[in-house]
């Protein structure tokens, strides 16, 4: 659903699935009128006794429409609820419930009976009846969309609000690279130590739309800083210094190339709570990840453990219930992990009893998702692989149960999401509040090993503040959430 601005008054028909995907989706149509057919009520009653994570949002789901419509009577739901005003300037939408069980097929070669053809008779209905106002069915499902084409309904559309981008090829790469070399675009410049850093402060018209946490560098290969802060004058930049990163190493891995470079500074940086790596398969993410882990907790002792999950869809047929332990039961999921130690201890002359031994020393624990909710992790790192098949609820309760004291590192392919209700883009907007820095292995640009960064999307910040959850991580954790944005 693409939402533009217009004196039009237009009506959405809603399936249910939008709702499961968004339950308070019916509020983000402006100034334009909502029906909710009665199929839809019973396809969410039927849904939010299951034990499933769906369950809960057609909850929240029904809720929300409750709140709207408590007061209302019957003769008032039958001619439209006044929806809150998401501005001032526009005139508030209405809300209609409508019986769709009494309305004639509008096509007979529709069944009746299925609850997708009911809800397109709806749509039908309404617009032979509504004509000439713009009717528009609002569905996810590609093939009811398909169908209702095929029916005869004008306007059919995807939910788009909460989708930042079209494409994951046009995320933002997280840095900036200069043409030539920097200094010599470089003006005035105030240099400062802190500590063992050097710092620079530059003018903010270098780089105007800089972003904290910006990677900086240069064709020339001699400059590599990050921004650390932002004044209306001036960008204040920590220099890294390109070949003092290139040789950065973490358990005697060495990144190839200055993306690589990059993406081990932040992972081995103990300020950044939270580092995303997406990228296609290969290419090393949890290699880089579980190299940094070993190092942070074993050889500069600033954790105590390392938690590893990930999400269990399966992606042919299930091979059964599996025996032993949760740990046991998780160890098939997790073969990356084992199988990454195994490359990092290769050489050894004993390589399993070297990666039994690690095991034990990093006190690497294996962890379901399905049991993290309600623990409080303190002072450890959790890896979370193949988060490209997380819900965005799903991973809210997984970042919000880091304590103090933790580091979350995701990993995974948007390119393989096995989840049939999943697409890329609205977990990405995630990123835009928590994310100190978040890095893209591109498979147009290197090969198996490379790293691309990218960043924040200030943009959809507004829309995200509101989500409580994330709101008091941010606060626990004192990010200033207008500083990451």
């Amino acid at each position: 659903m693409a939402r533009k601005k217009s004196k039009e008054k237009k009506i959405y028909v809603l399936d249910t699935n939008i709702l499961l995907h968004e339950p308070f989706a019916f509020l983000n149509f402006e100034e334009h009128d909502v029906v909710i057919p009665m199929t839809v009520l019973e396809e969410l009653d039927h849904i939010k006794d299951r034990n499933k994570d769906v369950s809960r949002d057609a909850r929240v789901a029904i809720r929300a429409l409750e709140d709207v419509l408590r007061d209302a009577s019957p003769e008032q739901m039958l001619q439209g609820v006044a929806l809150p005003r998401q501005t001032e300037h526009l005139g508030g939408g209405h809300l209609f419930i409508i019986n769709d069980h009494h309305i004639k097929d509008e096509i007979p070669g529709l069944p009746g009976g299925e609850n997708d053809h009911l809800i397109i008779n709806t749509a039908l209905y309404l617009q032979r009846e509504k004509g000439p106002v713009k009717v528009i069915l609002v569905t996810k499902d590609i093939n009811m969309r398909l169908k209702a084409k095929g029916a005869g309904l004008k306007q059919v559309e995807d939910y788009r609000t909460d989708q930042l981008i079209d494409d994951v090829r046009f995320l933002y790469k997280g840095y900036f690279k200069f043409s030539g070399e920097f200094w010599s675009q470089v003006g005035e410049c105030r240099s400062e130590n802190e500590g063992r850093d050097t710092v620079h402060y530059v003018s903010r018209k270098l780089l105007p739309n800089a972003y904290i946490n910006e990677y900086l560098i240069d064709e020339a290969e001699s400059f590599a800083g990050r921004v650390l802060a932002i004044s209306e004058q001036e960008i204040k930049i920590l220099d890294f210094g390109y070949d003092r990163l290139m040789h950065r190493h973490a358990w005697g891995i060495h990144p190839k190339n200055i993306y690589q470079a990059m993406a081990m500074q932040a992972l081995l940086d103990p300020q950044m709570d939270l580092v995303i790596l997406t990228g296609p398969a290969g290419c090393g993410k949890t290699l880089i990840a579980l190299a940094a882990s070993l190092e942070l907790v074993i050889e500069k002792g600033q954790y105590d453990k390392v938690i590893v999950t990930r999400n269990t869809p399966e992606i042919a047929e299930s091979i059964g219930f599996l025996p032993g332990t949760e740990e046991e039961k998780m160890a098939p999921w997790l073969a990356a992990i084992t199988d990454s130690l195994e490359v990092l201890h290769k050489t050894d002359e004993h390589p399993h009893a070297s990666v039994n031994y690690i095991m034990e020393k990093a006190n690497i624990q294996f962890k379901s998702v399905n049991f993290m909710r309600g623990r409080s992790i303190q002072n450890a790192i959790v890896i979370l692989d193949e988060c490209q098949n997380l819900s965005a609820a799903q991973l809210k309760t997984i970042i919000t149960r880091c304590g103090e004291g933790t580091k979350l590192i995701c990993s995974g392919n948007l390119s393989q999401i096995d989840s049939n209700y999943l697409t890329p883009y609205p977990i990405l907007k995630y990123k835009n509040i928590l994310l100190p820095a978040c890095f893209y292995w591109s498979e147009r640009l290197v090969t198996r090993k490379s790293a691309q960064i990218y960043k924040n999307d200030s943009k959809a910040a507004d829309n995200i503040l509101n989500l409580l959850p994330l709101k008091e991580y941010a606060l626990a954790n004192d990010l200033k959430l207008a500083e990451v944005a």
